[in-house]
């Protein structure tokens, strides 16, 4: 019966708790088959046909297996990288218990099971089919390595919310790393997840995500903005004294079944792995395993409404200025860390809005990386692709005030030279600065009063041992080193010697 109903493809049977599952690649463990069926409810029996690339599962009521044929049918699961077919098997219930070769399957069942409904006895239980029990809890470490394409708390959002109801994201750099911690309703859901996401690449060929377990139990989520989200509270401050959620941001993430306008790609890279070209895709409310990575980043990160960034785009959108404070020079300055800045305008009547123009794409997604999120001049800069393609510079006799400059052949541009050494050093924002070109006349104490000077609390200083004409020097914030940074790069100690400063990965 079983036979005559895969050769006819589609299942005529009634509804039934029992699951016929085919196309099963050989190398797919029962674990990973019986996380299909976790999301929609207790998995109560399990029978693995090895040689026949088949299996069934065996649901606790009709109802989950009804909801599960439901949730499958449209999105296609898929298990490494292949399409598996779930249809309603004959049989009412499954009988197991005299059958061979099924230890390890009903071993991975009962592992399974005991973390999904609290109890971890059984912590060995999976060891059998390569796997590793979550007694850790529901919080993943996220890594993201080989960042070709800025990473956005939608995106992870949207790829993470396919395992179940995720409830905080907190996205950070450290060592260098582009990190993320994760904390999904229930620990079973972070399990799925880890499983079938870790070594996978948002993008062909970059952005693979590594994953583990956090020693954390739980997200402390302060600010709801482009770094840290709490999906749980639509009242928390944007973070920067500035803004608050937009409510109805609020009401879309607040709902699991937010549908994200399409992507069309990185330029240079193939397909963002996952859904074709054209329509938006709706992330399901229920989470099932991976099908594939879908990427379609929504125009609701904190950007200005209706710009879109476009791939391979060398123009920044900057947002969130101190108008009082910001000048053409200074973000010159700035975002000349993590590229050649060609042009730079200052929007004339909304002077919190800049473009920065970048000598190639990838300069500007480098800068977006960095700068996004920093603080300068006491507000939080939001920084992302602009949809213009260059910045005009202003006609003849048009006003401008000065808001325009062109640095397109600024002797400042710290990657004039292909493989320089700066290439190699290029770190995020920190609160010790790398400083270079130092005249053999200049002391400690005259570096100090001249950070000092500039409004900088100075914590350390020290000179390098083998290199007199370098040293770092530790200030009271990463802000603070941000606007140091703006202010003292190329300061003129007269004879033509230029100081020379960069952010530093190390400390005192």
């Amino acid at each position: 019966n079983e036979k005559k109903k895969i050769k006819g493809g589609k299942s005529q049977c009634l509804p039934s708790r029992v699951l016929h599952i085919r196309q099963i690649p050989s190398d797919v463990t029962g674990a990973e088959v019986i996380a299909l069926g976790l999301p929609f409810g207790k998995v109560t029996n399990f029978l693995m046909l090895k040689g026949k690339g088949q299996a069934f599962l065996e649901m606790a009521s009709t109802e989950a297996a009804v909801s599960m044929v439901n949730y499958y049918t449209p999105a296609t699961p898929h298990l490494h990288n292949r399409p598996v077919y779930i249809q309603y098997s004959n049989y009412k219930e499954l009988k197991t218990e005299n059958l061979h070769n099924q230890a390890r399957p009903q071993a991975a069942l009962q592992g399974v099971n005991a973390v999904q409904h609290g109890s971890v006895a059984i912590t060995s239980a999976l060891d059998g089919e390569g796997g590793h029990l979550p007694s850790q809890g529901s919080v993943l470490r996220i890594v993201v390595e080989n960042v070709f394409y800025p990473i956005t708390l939608e995106m992870l959002y949207q790829i993470f919310s396919k395992f179940g109801y995720v409830l905080k994201i907190v996205m950070f750099h450290k060592n260098n790393q582009f990190q993320a911690l994760l904390q999904y309703a229930d620990a079973m859901n972070a399990y799925c997840a880890k499983m079938s996401l870790d070594g996978h690449s948002i993008y062909t060929g970059c952005c693979t995500l590594r994953i583990d377990f956090s020693k954390l139990t739980t997200l402390k989520v302060k600010y709801n903005n482009d770094k840290s989200r709490d999906f749980t509270r639509v009242d928390l401050p944007f973070g920067d004294g500035q803004r608050t959620l937009d409510a109805s941001l609020a009401t879309t993430f607040a709902t699991q079944n937010t549908v994200f306008p399409s992507y069309p790609g990185a330029t240079g890279f193939a397909q963002p792995l996952g859904f074709p070209q054209g329509a938006g895709i709706s992330v399901p409310a229920a989470p099932g395993a991976l099908g594939s990575l879908t990427i379609t980043p929504s125009t609701v990160s904190g950007q200005i409404p209706g710009v879109t960034g476009i791939p391979g785009n060398s123009v920044l959108l900057v947002s969130n200025l101190n108008p009082e404070a910001i000048t053409p020079y200074g973000l010159f300055i700035l975002f000349g860390v993590y590229g050649n800045v060609h042009r730079v305008k200052i929007m004339f009547k909304k002077r919190g809005i800049a473009l920065v123009q970048m000598a190639d794409a990838t300069q500007a997604q480098l800068a977006i990386n960095h700068l996004n999120g920093q603080r300068l001049y006491g507000r939080v800069m939001h920084t992302t692709l602009s949809k213009y393609q260059t910045i005009q510079l202003p006609r003849e006799g048009q006003e401008d005030k000065g808001l325009t400059k062109d640095y397109s052949n600024s002797p400042l541009h710290r990657f004039k030279n292909p493989g320089s050494k700066n290439c190699q050093n290029i770190f995020p924002p920190s609160a010790t600065l790398h400083l270079s070109n130092i005249p053999p006349s200049v002391t400690v104490d005259d570096l100090k009063n001249l950070f000092a000077s500039k409004g900088s609390t100075v914590k350390a200083f020290k000179f390098f041992q083998k290199d007199c004409k370098m040293g770092l020097i530790q200030l009271g914030s990463v802000e603070e080193a941000v606007h140091a940074l703006i202010e003292l790069h190329n300061h003129d100690f007269g004879e033509n010697q230029h100081l020379r400063v960069s952010f530093s990965k190390s400390t005192i």
